[in-house]
Protein backbone atom coordinates (compact mmCIF):
# COMPACT_ATOMS: atom_id res chain seq x y z
CA UNK A 1 0.00 0.00 0.00
CA UNK A 2 1.19 3.64 -0.78
CA UNK A 3 0.19 6.68 0.93
CA UNK A 4 0.77 10.16 0.15
CA UNK A 5 0.66 13.30 2.62
CA UNK A 6 1.64 17.01 1.30
CA UNK A 7 3.13 18.83 4.29
CA UNK A 8 1.88 21.76 6.06
CA UNK A 9 4.01 24.02 3.42
CA UNK A 10 2.77 22.55 0.76
CA UNK A 11 6.31 22.15 -0.37
CA UNK A 12 6.97 18.45 0.77
CA UNK A 13 4.83 15.07 -0.30
CA UNK A 14 5.64 11.88 2.46
CA UNK A 15 5.04 8.57 0.29
CA UNK A 16 4.87 6.00 2.89
CA UNK A 17 5.00 2.12 1.61
CA UNK A 18 3.41 -0.50 3.84
CA UNK A 19 3.97 -4.16 2.98
CA UNK A 20 5.46 -5.44 -0.30
CA UNK A 21 6.94 -2.49 -2.03
CA UNK A 22 7.11 -3.95 -5.77
CA UNK A 23 5.22 -4.20 -9.24
CA UNK A 24 1.66 -4.19 -7.95
CA UNK A 25 1.93 -1.02 -6.32
CA UNK A 26 3.69 1.25 -9.26
CA UNK A 27 0.11 2.87 -10.12
CA UNK A 28 -0.06 4.00 -6.78
CA UNK A 29 3.60 4.91 -5.93
CA UNK A 30 3.15 7.08 -9.29
CA UNK A 31 0.32 8.79 -8.38
CA UNK A 32 1.78 10.05 -5.50
CA UNK A 33 4.19 12.21 -7.07
CA UNK A 34 2.95 12.68 -10.56
CA UNK A 35 1.20 16.19 -9.89
CA UNK A 36 3.78 17.48 -7.65
CA UNK A 37 6.42 20.36 -9.34
CA UNK A 38 9.92 19.44 -9.12
CA UNK A 39 10.77 22.12 -6.05
CA UNK A 40 9.07 20.07 -3.90
CA UNK A 41 10.79 18.01 -1.27
CA UNK A 42 10.10 13.97 -0.78
CA UNK A 43 10.33 11.59 1.87
CA UNK A 44 9.77 8.09 1.09
CA UNK A 45 9.21 6.23 4.46
CA UNK A 46 10.10 2.82 4.12
CA UNK A 47 8.99 1.91 7.96
CA UNK A 48 6.41 -0.22 7.19
CA UNK A 49 8.05 -1.54 3.97
CA UNK A 50 8.21 -5.74 4.66
CA UNK A 51 10.22 -6.05 1.28
CA UNK A 52 11.51 -4.36 -1.79
CA UNK A 53 12.58 -5.92 -5.23
CA UNK A 54 14.02 -4.36 -8.07
CA UNK A 55 10.77 -2.89 -9.65
CA UNK A 56 10.85 -0.78 -6.49
CA UNK A 57 14.28 -0.16 -7.25
CA UNK A 58 12.91 1.11 -10.90
CA UNK A 59 10.09 3.00 -9.37
CA UNK A 60 12.19 5.25 -7.26
CA UNK A 61 14.23 5.89 -9.87
CA UNK A 62 11.32 7.20 -12.14
CA UNK A 63 10.83 9.29 -9.27
CA UNK A 64 13.88 10.80 -9.31
CA UNK A 65 13.55 11.40 -13.27
CA UNK A 66 10.77 12.69 -12.54
CA UNK A 67 12.01 15.47 -10.03
CA UNK A 68 15.13 16.57 -12.29
CA UNK A 69 17.19 13.67 -11.51
CA UNK A 70 20.50 15.48 -9.95
CA UNK A 71 18.49 18.17 -8.73
CA UNK A 72 15.87 16.09 -7.28
CA UNK A 73 15.38 16.66 -3.33
CA UNK A 74 14.22 13.02 -2.16
CA UNK A 75 15.15 11.23 1.25
CA UNK A 76 14.76 7.15 1.86
CA UNK A 77 13.76 7.20 5.52
CA UNK A 78 13.28 4.62 8.43
CA UNK A 79 14.67 1.40 6.22
CA UNK A 80 15.31 -2.36 7.66
CA UNK A 81 18.08 -3.34 7.53
CA UNK A 82 17.39 -6.00 4.60
CA UNK A 83 16.15 -2.70 2.58
CA UNK A 84 19.15 -0.79 3.38
CA UNK A 85 20.89 -3.29 2.57
CA UNK A 86 19.69 -3.80 -1.22
CA UNK A 87 19.70 0.48 -1.82
CA UNK A 88 22.96 0.02 -0.89
CA UNK A 89 23.95 -3.05 -3.13
CA UNK A 90 22.11 -0.95 -5.94
CA UNK A 91 24.26 1.88 -4.94
CA UNK A 92 20.85 4.23 -4.64
CA UNK A 93 22.84 6.05 -1.38
CA UNK A 94 24.79 7.95 -4.16
CA UNK A 95 21.75 8.92 -5.65
CA UNK A 96 19.18 9.40 -2.94
CA UNK A 97 19.66 10.86 0.90
CA UNK A 98 19.00 7.71 3.13
CA UNK A 99 18.66 8.19 6.50
CA UNK A 100 17.93 5.51 9.77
Amino acid sequence: MVTAEVGPDGQSVTITIAGRFGFKVHKEFREAYKHAPRTTEFVVDMARAEYMDSSALGMLLLLREHLGGDSAKIRIVNCRADIKKILSIANFHKLFALAA
